[in-house]
């Protein structure tokens, strides 16, 4: 069964749900937030469209897993945030937590202008840079809990990103896929890192990787044109 007029399965959210529970008036924001989706998606490609059918647990169930993680984090940072994923679904779920942000790193102004709008109508506490991952970081003020990403860049030129927001006590936790085990041992060759590995909820032979460490291992080494 689908929605009228929507590619989405209804057993698909229910499916994500179960996986993920959220309270009633965090669902109410997530339903805003696919609607606008949908909306956007015939003009700006937002998410590969093979996967809406199954949106709520190929992308939504997938972000909101990482709460689990990092129970007590209320800023977040999210590297390239494109759709939205995982940043505005965390931004929905803290909304009633006092003092949440979310800062959503995006460098496509039409995706940046999107976030906007899905951060306004759900009500959403987050903010959009429109930058470069690399010119942004560090103009982020405050302490930050947990920096993630998704579907953005190689685990090593992320990590690079991240350092110095985990530098300054955040966690990192990125949403990886199969090739997990390749990316970790190239990003080795460039830092030091114990990373903790976790299965996703939501199958499909995904990861997330959680750093609370990095430490350069070449100082003036530079990766495919980041910061290393």
């Amino acid at each position: 069964m689908k929605h009228a007029g929507s590619p989405i399965l209804v057993s698909d959210k229910a499916a994500a749900l179960a996986l993920t529970p959220v309270s009633r008036e965090t669902e109410a924001r997530l339903d805003r937030y696919v609607e606008l989706l949908l909306a956007w998606q015939a003009k700006t490609n937002l998410v590969a469209s093979s996967t809406l059918p199954n949106l709520w647990t190929r992308h939504i169930s997938d972000s909101l897993q990482l709460l689990t993680l990092a129970p007590p984090a209320k800023t977040w940072a999210d590297l390239g945030s494109g759709g939205g994923f995982p940043g505005v679904v965390l931004a929905c779920t803290l909304a009633e937590t006092p003092n949440a942000m979310v800062h959503l790193i995006e460098r496509n102004a039409k995706k940046a202008a999107f976030l906007r709008e899905a951060l306004r109508v759900t009500n959403s506490p987050g903010t959009v840079h429109l930058s470069d991952i690399g010119d942004n970081v560090d103009r982020i003020t405050g302490p930050v809990d947990c920096v993630t990403a998704r579907a953005v860049a190689p685990l090593h030129q992320l990590i690079g990103f991240a350092e110095p927001l985990v530098r300054q006590g955040a966690k990192a936790l990125f949403l990886k896929g199969q090739d997990v085990e390749a990316e970790l041992t190239e990003a080795t060759k460039y830092w030091k890192i114990k990373p903790h590995l976790y299965s996703s909820r939501t199958g499909g032979h995904g990861w997330i990787v959680e750093l609370d460490h990095i430490e350069r291992r070449i100082q003036s080494a530079t990766i495919h044109g980041t910061r290393a």
